[in-house]
C-alpha cells in the first residue's frame, strides 16, 4: 500500500512540473531588402548605393520574444527597442510598409489544436488572422552545432513559392514575380522540449533556435526556462476575424493602391541630387 502511495505522490509531482513548464525565448531577426536600385540612376554612385542598402538592412534588423509553455505560446516584436531609421545625404529614405509586422502584432499558437490567431493590422485597421497552423514536412538530418549552450540539430523544408521584387531604373519602377524554390533551414535542440519556435514554425521534436529561408535570419539569443515573472500566454482577441487567405488578399489590394500613389509623385528625395521617381 505504501509503494502505491508513493508512485501517486510520484506521478502527480510530475504533473504538476510538467504544468508548470514555461519558458521564455529572445530572437534577433534579420531580412534582406528585394529593393533594387538601378546603378546608372543620375547622381547615385557605388558607395551611396551599398550604404542605403547597409541602413536598409539594419532597419529590418528587429528583436522578437517568443513566450511559450508545452502547448501555446505567443510571438511579438520587443517594444522597447526602435529599429533605426534609414537615411542617405542627411535625409530620411521614404519606407513603404503595408502592415503585417508592427509592433502591435501577437502571434498566438496552439500546437495541441493546431491552429494560430495573428493580431496584425493593415494601414491602422486592426484584423484577427484565424487558421491552421501550416505542415511542414521537415526533413531531419544528423548535422549538430551549437547556439550558445544548446546541442542544435538540423531539419529543412522545401516549397515553391512566388515572390514580388521591385526594382527602380532609370528613374521607373520595376515589378517583377520570380518563382523559385525556398529552402528552410531550422535548427532545434531537444534540451527545451516543446514543438514551437518562432513565427509560425513549429513540428519538430524541440525548441527551433534558428531559421534561415535565405533572405530571412532568425536566431534565438536567450532562453531563460520557468523564470521568477508569471507568464501569461492569452490568445489575442482585437480585431475583424479573417482566414490567411483573405488577410493575403486584403494585404496585396492595399500594397498595389499604396504604390500607385508613390508612382503618381514625382519622387523622393534622398540627398546630395539623388532622387528616386516611382513612376514617369
Amino acid at each position: 500500500m505504501k509503494t502505491v502511495i508513493t508512485m501517486f505522490v510520484l506521478l502527480c509531482m510530475t504533473s504538476i512540473q510538467a504544468q508548470k513548464f514555461n519558458g521564455k525565448a529572445t530572437y534577433k531577426t534579420s531580412q534582406k531588402s528585394n529593393i533594387k536600385i538601378d546603378a546608372n540612376q543620375e547622381g547615385m554612385t557605388d558607395k551611396m548605393q551599398e550604404e542605403l542598402q547597409k541602413r536598409l538592412q539594419k532597419m529590418n534588423q528587429k528583436t522578437f520574444i517568443l513566450e511559450f509553455d508545452k502547448t501555446k505560446s505567443t510571438y511579438k516584436e520587443d517594444v522597447e527597442l526602435d529599429a533605426p531609421k534609414p537615411q542617405v545625404g542627411g535625409n530620411r529614405v521614404m519606407v513603404m510598409s503595408f502592415g503585417g509586422s508592427g509592433k502591435g502584432s501577437i502571434y498566438y499558437k496552439d500546437t495541441q489544436e493546431k491552429r494560430y490567431t495573428n493580431q496584425t493590422e493593415i494601414m491602422g485597421k486592426v484584423f484577427l488572422i484565424k487558421d491552421e497552423l501550416p505542415k511542414y514536412e521537415w526533413e531531419m538530418s544528423t548535422d549538430t552545432k551549437n547556439i550558445g549552450q544548446y546541442t542544435c540539430y538540423k531539419a529543412t523544408y522545401s516549397k515553391e513559392v512566388e515572390n514580388e521584387n521591385i526594382s527602380f531604373i532609370n528613374g521607373e519602377t520595376k515589378e517583377e514575380i520570380v518563382k523559385e524554390t525556398v529552402v528552410t533551414t531550422a535548427w532545434y535542440t531537444l534540451e527545451v522540449p516543446v514543438s514551437n519556435g518562432p513565427k509560425n514554425y513549429q513540428g519538430l521534436p524541440g525548441l527551433i533556435l534558428e531559421i534561415n529561408d535565405g533572405k530571412n535570419l532568425i536566431v534565438c539569443t536567450e532562453i531563460i526556462i520557468n523564470p521568477s515573472e508569471v507568464i501569461k500566454i492569452e490568445e489575442p482577441k482585437k480585431g475583424k476575424v479573417v482566414s490567411q487567405k483573405k488577410y493575403d488578399e486584403i494585404q496585396n489590394k492595399k500594397s498595389k493602391e499604396m504604390l500607385e500613389k508613390f508612382k503618381s509623385r514625382n519622387g523622393f528625395d534622398m540627398g546630395n541630387g539623388v532622387n528616386i521617381k516611382m513612376g514617369g
